[in-house]
């Protein structure tokens, strides 16, 4: 079995791929990157294949057609990652907000202590935010309370995107029923992983703003989120495996 890949989605990336890849490689010999590239048009992926000479079989690249939505990006990933048989797989986004550092604590707490999931957290002792306005910080975290309140689970940072997953733990979750494809993904695939009573662990982060690049946040993401954690609640109330394979749940 392979060690551990870093899935790093992107679109018009070209102020940070270039910079976040050797970083994070250079940090352990164990990662490797994978990006899942959406047809940027700023040349994204030509400066993640020029890269690929100097880390040899540390990079892969996937390119499609254009934004189809960071959960197709994800799902894409894991599947990719399965088949390849990675041990470990994270979610990490590509503008330094989530410090690459952290990869280390992430992996330690799943290889380490017993985590199926581990979650680069914002809102936990010793995590927290920086260079964000009030009204963005304030709906962050009103989002992720209210995700606790609907689902029941008791995970603090419900959005966070920064990831680590046992290769075990996505084997447990049937991708083709995950519904959300903007950024409440990341709530959903929390939601899949806290159904089967696996253990999760909350890493502190001091996540950043973006300093280069344009942010892909906007109201239809939140709308999505709002609503459809409450959705996704009463289809799980139903069926509590919903999210399991039918190997696992037959």
């Amino acid at each position: 079995m392979k060690d551990c890949i870093v899935i790093i989605p992107t679109y018009n990336e070209k102020e940070n791929i270039g910079n976040i890849i050797p970083y994070t490689l250079n940090l352990s010999e164990r990662l490797e990157i994978l990006v899942i590239e959406d047809g940027s048009p700023d040349g994204t992926a030509d400066i993640v294949k020029g890269l690929m000479a100097q880390y040899p079989g540390r990079i892969h690249i996937i390119e499609r057609s254009g934004k189809l939505g960071l959960g197709t990006a994800y799902i894409t990933g894991f599947k990719w990652a399965l088949q390849n048989n990675y041990q470990f797989i994270f979610e990490m986004d590509a503008d330094f907000s989530h410090p690459p550092e952290k990869l280390i604590e992430l992996l330690d707490a799943c290889e380490n202590k017993g985590a199926y999931m581990s979650v680069g957290s914002r809102y936990v002792k010793n995590g927290g935010v920086v260079n964000w306005p009030f009204n963005r910080l304030f709906l962050s975290l009103f989002a992720s309370k209210y995700v606790r309140l609907v689902t029941g689970m008791r995970i603090k940072d419900t959005t966070a995107g920064f990831v680590c997953y046992r290769n075990e733990t996505l084997k447990r979750i049937d991708f083709d029923k995950i519904k959300f494809v903007g950024y409440a993904f990341q709530i959903e695939m929390k939601f899949a992983v806290w159904l089967s009573e696996v253990k999760v662990i909350e890493v502190p982060i001091i996540f950043k703003d973006r300093e280069a690049g344009t942010s892909k946040m906007n109201g239809s993401i939140i709308k999505e989120a709002m609503l459809g954690v409450l959705q996704m609640k009463i289809q799980a109330f139903k069926n509590k495996q919903n999210y399991l394979p039918p190997s696992i749940s037959a």
